[in-house]
């Protein structure tokens, strides 16, 4: 019970700095998806149960708050919880590097994502630009290190649900 508390407190945290950068940073089209970091740093630190749930409600999260798809948010935060655990064994996430890389591609890949099925469901594309694009995911794996810190800190006991 104590770690779904844990996980619980840990999304609030989360929610409230995407909140934060998305208030300094949206006016002008950035957007760091912290949430994101969260979930791919809980499905590299916990068991496959807990990462796809938090990713998908992390997503969903996403989906109540937003104005495009409903449901497109869960469906690539659950797609980018399989490409962490399929790549787990392969990749040592316990180091700076990967984790920077693996925020990096999963990010560029999910904003790219949010464009493709825009344009597939409602036949609309929508484009920022590449500048906020890139500054956006840029800013997430540059974060992603110290999420992916205190995510293995707050965790570290290795309780299973």
């Amino acid at each position: 019970m104590w770690h779904l508390i844990k996980l619980f407190l840990c999304f609030i945290a989360a929610t409230l700095l995407y909140w934060g950068c998305t208030a300094l940073l949206g006016p002008a089209g950035i957007t760091v998806n912290i949430l994101l970091v969260f979930s791919l740093a809980v499905c590299v630190f916990q068991p496959p149960v807990c990462g796809y749930l938090t990713a998908f409600i992390c997503g969903l999260f996403l989906d109540f708050l937003g104005v495009r798809l409903f449901g497109h948010e869960a469906f690539l935060f659950t797609c980018c919880a399989l490409a962490v655990y399929s790549s787990k064994e392969r990749f040592d996430y316990e180091s700076e590097l990967p984790q920077m890389v693996c925020v990096f591609v999963l990010g560029l890949l999910t904003a790219i994502g949010h464009i493709w099925l825009l344009e597939i469901v409602t036949g609309v594309f929508a484009w920022n630009g590449i500048l906020p694009l890139l500054a956006g995911v840029l800013l997430s794996s540059l974060v992603a290190p110290l999420i992916f810190k205190g995510v293995r800190r707050i965790f570290a006991d290795k309780n299973q649900i």
